[in-house]
């Protein structure tokens, strides 16, 4: 369970940084398990599992894959990740006991080709009549993740500020914040290097983005999405822990 001064933290800013959340073995089974991802899922996808491609002016660009949904369904470590205690405690800290996947999904931002993530709210993707932004997410870092590879990048405390009207396009992340730009550096934002193995969690109201990757490294990334078990049933995929709740504000 987290700290005091932990949630504290996590209350004002929106999102906590937790270091060495998973053991490096299990990391390394990941790497082993999504070993030439890019190119097995072009050539045999698998069933159930959604791919939004990288998309690049240049058609001599190798094709790379910037978001890999449900990726519990090629990665064994990473379906144990999701519901080991080590996860599921902190999430209960922060949206209680009774907590449901909403979904997991692989970022790839592959080294020189991986693209911006433009700023946005998770919430305006997953805003319905029938839930509340009570969601929380946690991305865990498989490669080292640097300012140069596009780490991830916060507005602390953006989370108080309700949910703000985004642009949408027919893209992958194409729910963003209007700006000067699909992404722009902000004065504002601090960024989040990990290293492998390390864990952040953030709310599904805080800003974040994150920048082109520039280096000559991979930025692999998993993103954990976790629900208050009845807030929207049909988005939950399946009960990690507590109990099947009635679709009723009075729940929470």
């Amino acid at each position: 369970m987290l700290t005091p001064e932990e949630l504290h933290f996590y209350e004002e800013n929106g999102f906590l940084l937790k270091k060495q959340l998973i053991p490096l073995e299990w990391i390394e089974q990941i790497k082993s398990e999504i070993a030439n991802i890019h190119d097995r899922m072009a050539e045999k996808p698998v069933e159930g599992v959604h791919i939004s491609w990288e998309v690049y002016d240049d058609p001599n660009k190798p094709k790379r894959i910037k978001q890999l949904m449900h990726s519990e369904l090629v990665s064994p470590t990473l379906n144990r990740i999701l519901r080991c205690d080590a996860m599921l405690d902190i999430v209960e800290s922060l949206i209680g006991p009774d907590i449901s996947l909403y979904h997991s999904k692989l970022l790839l931002k592959a080294a020189r080709d991986g693209t911006a993530v433009p700023w946005h709210q998770d919430y305006a993707y997953w805003v319905r009549e029938d839930n509340r932004p009570l969601m929380v997410n946690c991305q865990l870092a498989i490669d080292p993740a640097t300012k140069e590879n596009g780490c991830i990048q916060f507005i602390p405390g953006s989370h108080k500020w309700g949910l703000l009207e985004h642009e949408r396009k027919q893209m992958t992340f194409g729910v963003f914040l209007p700006g000067p730009a699909y992404y722009y550096e902000r004065d504002d934002a601090v960024d989040v290097e990990m290293q492998p193995g390390d864990g952040v969690f953030f709310s599904a109201l805080v800003i974040h983005g994150s920048a082109p990757n520039t280096s000559d490294h991979d930025r692999r990334m998993n993103t954990f999405a976790y629900n208050v078990t009845g807030n929207n049933m049909a988005q939950c995929r399946e009960v990690l822990r507590g109990r099947w709740l009635e679709q009723s504000t009075d729940t929470f």
